[in-house]
């Protein structure tokens, strides 16, 4: 199967912080990649890099082949054409209903007449169940809807990739799954390639084809979903002789309280960080009377 999108040796550095630490992975037209991990793990991050928002340190990133550092910025907008992105938020503008705001897209990017913007802003809307409501304003629908109005917008220009920015989030377990469903359905009909930032196993579950574990910048492993969740149900009999990153990914998945990620936030010593001299703290003066 072809890759949608190519990461080989992705390197980014802030500072002195090193982020993403040599992440390589393909993407296969047509399949769901699930991206997880534990807040502050580099899953962001490599979203940023992947929409080209942000440029690597080292390494390469391609989609469908065209390599995206090396392109100016007409070259990314053309890019940029490729895909959609659902955000965590919805980032739906106030002022516009949920039909202006998602034939913005189309009004931007293209030049078909106003008759036929307004046709395929009602198939969009149909396509995530909103057709009936596209007359309301974001202030006047509920989470869940804001979420299927970001996703029709995302799919606004017929995108080959959709990028979901932790699609669950901040939803009840109901429409969380309804969401789930509504993303198998729309990769099922219309062939996209998607890629999830997630840290919902529930959910990553339910829709991924293959999944991408990141702990601190790293790639810790690429695999199926039935082979990560074969690793999720082994016993913890067999668990104990497995290789620390192995029951490191076993532990997230499962959401234990004990395990490797719990005895490395542990591993540091309160008391010597306590007593110890080395952080420095400016005095504060006193504050003198004006009167």
């Amino acid at each position: 199967m072809p890759a949608a999108i190519e990461v080989r040796d992705l390197v980014r550095v802030f500072g002195s912080q090193t982020v993403l630490n040599g992440i390589t992975v393909d993407i296969h037209e047509g399949e769901t990649m699930v991206i997880m991990g534990g807040s502050g793990c580099g899953k962001s991050t490599l979203l940023r890099h992947l929409i080209g928002s942000l440029r690597p340190t080292s390494g390469t990133i391609k989609l469908f082949g065209e390599e995206l550092s090396s392109l100016d910025p007409s070259g990314l907008d053309r890019v940029r054409g490729y895909f959609g992105i659902l955000f965590q938020s919805g980032a739906l503008f106030n002022s516009m209903t949920i039909a202006e705001n998602v034939a913005l897209p189309l009004r931007e990017h293209t030049e078909l007449d106003s008759h036929i913007i307004d046709i395929q802003v009602k198939i969009k809307l149909e396509l995530v169940g909103l057709r009936e409501h596209a007359d309301k304003y974001p202030s006047q629908i509920s989470g869940g809807m804001k979420k299927r109005a970001g996703l029709a917008r995302a799919l606004a220009l017929d995108p080959k990739i959709l990028f979901y920015d932790e699609p669950s989030a901040g939803l009840d377990p109901v429409t969380s799954a309804e969401i789930d469903q509504l993303m198998l359905d729309l990769t099922r009909k219309l062939g996209v390639t998607s890629v999830v930032v997630t840290h919902e196993m529930d959910s990553a579950f339910t829709i991924a084809d293959r999944m991408v574990m990141l702990d601190k910048g790293r790639a810790l492993r690429v695999d199926t979903r039935d082979n990560f969740d074969a690793l999720r149900k082994l016993p913890e009999a067999q668990a104990a002789s497995l290789p620390e990153a192995d029951r490191l990914i076993r532990q997230f998945l499962r959401g234990d309280a004990k395990g490797p990620i719990t005895e490395r936030k542990a591993a540091t010593n309160y008391a010597e960080d306590l007593l110890s001299t080395g952080l420095k703290t400016a005095p504060i003066s006193a504050i003198t009377p004006t009167r």
